[in-house]
């Protein structure tokens, strides 16, 4: 991600950026890539919510100065990690997630079998016929599924989702009900979609854009100074 993270830095965005453990110059086991094994159990998960935890850390100890508010930015399977990861580090104020499942581990899984990588699965399938497969389909791995509603419900810090339309990786509409039911409660949580793309949302130049630009109003907004109130 070291082009992203130029391009952030440009924009005078401070970036972290580390290879998942196990590959590239990380030490680890790298678990995976088999879909359904243990690349998405909830041990792996909550190993990998630790790494980016880890690294939130780091940045907080080389950061020029403390008011800068931390945030972490993922890619799909961080929809998952980044949320545990949150509510391991207090430190986090902001979250963004490109293409990040809401939805629970196996219900992704039932999702992506049933598109099987079809580029052309939305021209002939429905909402509906997906929320359905989703709630009826047989599991095919038999593990405990991470279920992101049990982190995101009890942080207080902003998120903000990005999704493609015709991703077939993840249940986009089932996210968005997700998403509305944690507002609902009072979380500060929003997403942005865009009805042309499909999972790889962090390629075009305008999602990104939409990122950047949310994240420099939730750090001005934090570095604001307040205004007092003349009449007291």
């Amino acid at each position: 991600m070291l082009n992203l993270a130029k391009d952030l830095a440009k924009q005078g965005i401070a970036v972290l950026t580390y290879d998942k453990r196990g590959v590239g110059e990380s030490g680890g086991q790298y678990r995976g890539p088999e879909v359904g094994t243990n690349n998405i159990d909830s041990a792996n998960l909550q190993l990998l919510a630790l790494d980016a935890a880890a690294a939130g850390s780091f940045m907080i100890k080389h950061l020029s100065t403390k008011q800068i508010p931390l945030g972490l930015m993922g890619f799909s399977q961080a929809g998952w990690i980044i949320p545990i990861a949150a509510q391991k580090l207090n430190a986090i104020k902001f979250m963004i997630i490109f293409s990040g499942p809401v939805v629970n581990t196996l219900e992704q899984l039932r999702f992506q079998f049933y598109t099987n990588g079809n580029n052309k699965f939305w021209d002939s399938h429905s909402q509906t016929d997906a929320l359905l497969h989703i709630k009826n389909d047989t599991d095919r791995y038999n593990f405990t599924p991470t279920e992101p509603r049990d982190a995101l419900s009890t942080l207080k810090i902003k998120g903000l989702w990005i999704f493609g339309s015709k991703d077939i990786q993840i249940p986009v509409e089932l996210s968005k009900a997700k998403i509305n039911a944690l507002k609902a409660e009072g979380r500060l949580f929003e997403y942005i979609e865009f009805p042309e793309l499909g999972h790889n949302t962090s390629s075009s130049a305008e999602p990104m854009n939409k990122a950047i630009e949310w994240i420099r109003i939730q750090t001005t907004n934090k570095n604001r100074p307040k205004t007092k109130n003349r009449n007291n």
